[in-house]
């Protein structure tokens, strides 16, 4: 397996993709079959590289960058805490449980939060309403 960093020239996304051999790469290139995950575009190059040499201080970084993940990760999880003591679980109802407390006037709650489609989210910034995407943690994730 080898590891590349691979860029679109169309949008400028960076990402990393796994394949089985450089030979697996080049033949996936040539038959056009890799794309950007962002826009589709199928300009895919890869970038400048250079080989990971195993040594002690990686091992030390990547000590620090496990206690710096564990960090946010215990961060976020007590957010998610806050969140679900103090907001209404709406599901994927979001969008409308967001609208109509907006729009209904009347209508009182203590906040909401649920999941809604980056498109939603986009619409409901464009009709005024503020709502925020935020990382979630999944409890069974290890």
């Amino acid at each position: 397996m080898i590891k590349y960093k691979l860029f679109c020239k169309e949008c400028d996304l960076k990402f990393d993709s796994w394949f089985a051999s450089s030979n697996e790469y080049e033949r996936l290139k040539n038959k056009k079959l890799l794309s950007c995950h962002n826009c589709n575009s199928l300009k895919i190059e890869k970038t400048i590289m250079s080989p990971r040499l195993i040594s002690h201080k990686s091992k030390s970084h990547e000590k620090i960058n496990l206690v710096k993940y564990n960090k946010v990760k215990k961060t976020i999880k007590d957010y998610q805490k806050f969140i679900k003591d103090n907001f209404n679980y709406v599901g994927d109802n979001f969008a409308y449980e967001a609208r109509s407390i907006h729009y209904n006037g009347k209508k009182k709650s203590k906040g909401i939060y649920g999941s809604a489609s980056k498109e939603d989210l986009k619409e409901l910034k464009e009709e005024g309403i503020d709502a925020q995407l935020i990382p979630w943690v999944d409890e069974k994730e290890n």
